[in-house]
């Protein structure tokens, strides 16, 4: 055997060491660069969200509508459901996700004129626990009452991914935002706030990609 296969394999050896070396190290690159340009896509896009939240107002003159779906959550969201019932915006209110065996002495005192008044036109909807729960709930109510046009009350940092549920289990309605600002949101660069943004524009980006049942049973009970 010639003296020098030892030195060619040892070369070869030595080669290949390198080569590996250095496809790992491109390999980290190439890792490292796409979970920046991931990080970066999502922060401005959380930017256009959160711009969005503080920005959406709803008309300045409120159409009249077939109903008002309120998507509970808050006591102010159940105010302005009933403020735009009270005010003949619309016929009849759906409260959904009220939860099994609330009534709406549970939302608003018993002996209060909105009670007394409203009572025969306001739906309690008892199935619902998610956002996509809501929608579906909205839905048979909407298609119960042959509503052609709804009032969405919620939070305004809930709003937008839930027109986007709303959207698609109700094509045929047109659906107007009337998005409340809830106490949560009054200090907006606060850390609990930022971190209830955050959550909310990761379920949002959920939705958006069709994993909504994701979202709905693994990620909103924890956030």
């Amino acid at each position: 055997m010639s003296a020098t296969a030892p030195q060619g394999e040892a070369a070869a050896e030595a080669a290949s060491r390198t080569m590996a070396r250095r496809t790992g190290r491109l390999a980290l690159r190439i890792a490292a660069w796409v979970v920046g340009a991931a990080a970066a896509a999502w922060v401005v896009g959380f930017l256009f969200f959160v711009d969005h939240v503080l920005t959406e107002k709803p008309p300045a003159a409120m159409p009249h509508a077939d109903g008002i779906v309120v998507l509970t959550g808050g006591a102010d969201r159940i105010r302005a459901g009933l403020s735009l019932l009270g005010g003949r915006i619309a016929p009849r209110l759906l409260i959904s996700g009220a939860g099994p065996g609330t009534n709406l002495a549970d939302f608003v005192p018993q002996d209060s004129p909105q009670a007394r008044q409203l009572d025969p036109a306001i739906t309690l909807g008892h199935v619902a626990m998610t956002t996509r729960g809501n929608a579906r709930e909205s839905a048979v109510w909407a298609a119960q009452h042959h509503a052609r046009s709804l009032i969405v009350v919620t939070a305004d940092y809930h709003m937008p991914r839930a027109m986007l549920e709303l959207r698609r289990h109700l094509p045929w309605v047109r659906l107007i935002a009337d998005p409340v600002r809830p106490p949560a949101m009054a200090r907006l660069w606060a850390p609990r706030t930022l971190r209830l943004l955050a959550g909310e524009f990761d379920k949002y980006l959920l939705v958006r990609l069709g994993l909504g049942g994701f979202a709905a049973h693994h990620i909103e009970k924890y956030l």
